[in-house]
């Protein structure tokens, strides 16, 4: 299911960019980020530049064959790096991106490390990789964090897909069970969702149903808890040693 256009989507990867870069300006970017503890400041933007940079080669070239995702991993300590300089960089790479994303169209076919193959993966994956790492940089200095709620709604939808893929649960059976599910509520939007864990395989449902752990707490924050991200709203209630392995095993395409 995807919730945001592909237009939308290559101009959120600028716009969130953009909104990321304010919160450099006078920022020690040797600060650590607390959500990505190997990290400074400075670390995580490279790190994004990387994932920028490594999709708009795979979009770019229309490459059919996975590209080395080095620029995104390989992320060294430095020292004296400049807030202003880091942040062009970031800025300019991200609009290459978008560029080459607008260039390509959502149906051209390409690479891509999860399902779909195409540049609208791309264009869907950048927008919350961006997301979710500007949420890391605006707790690095302090800084509130707001997110437009369709933007929300579709990353927490994204990330709750891939939570049914076999990676996320194959090999592991005490993930699956009779009365096993997950049910997520979004108490200032109403959305809703619930994962099925009761079959072979987990079921995603956009409805909410009574489960053996239920989360609710506003969408921003459901979005934060499912990448463990800090997440002040969310009450949680029911097995939480389920939600620990579902979180864990769903998540196995971030490690």
């Amino acid at each position: 299911m995807t919730l945001l256009g592909f237009d939308r989507y290559h101009a959120e990867i600028v716009k969130q960019t953009e909104l990321l870069r304010t919160y450099l300006a006078g920022a020690d970017m040797t600060a650590p980020v607390p959500t990505c503890p190997a990290w400074n400041l400075a670390q995580l933007v490279r790190h994004l530049g990387g994932a920028h940079g490594w999709a708009e080669t795979v979009v770019r070239t229309r490459a059919t064959e996975a590209v080395s995702d080095d620029p995104v991993n390989d992320i060294p300590r430095r020292t004296g790096e400049d807030p202003a300089a880091l942040g062009a960089q970031l800025g300019e790479g991200a609009g290459r991106l978008a560029d080459a994303l607008r260039e390509a169209g959502p149906d051209t076919a390409m690479w891509t490390p999860g399902p779909g193959g195409t540049a609208m993966f791309w264009a869907r994956r950048m927008t919350h990789e961006t997301v979710i790492h500007r949420a890391d940089a605006a707790l690095a200095v302090g800084a509130a964090f707001h997110l437009d709620e369709d933007v929300a709604r579709d990353a927490l939808d994204e990330w709750l897909t891939y939570s049914t893929l076999p990676e996320a649960y194959e090999g592991a059976p005490a993930l699956l069970g009779p009365g096993r599910a997950v049910c997520l509520q979004a108490t200032d939007t109403g959305s809703d969702w619930l994962v099925d864990l009761t079959g072979e395989a987990p079921v995603l449902h956009r409805t909410a149903q009574h489960a053996a752990v239920e989360l609710r707490g506003t969408l921003t924050d459901l979005l934060l808890l499912v990448y463990r991200r800090p997440a002040p709203s969310v009450k949680v209630t029911g097995d939480t040693a389920l939600l620990d392995l579902w979180l864990t095993r769903s998540g196995f395409w971030l490690q």
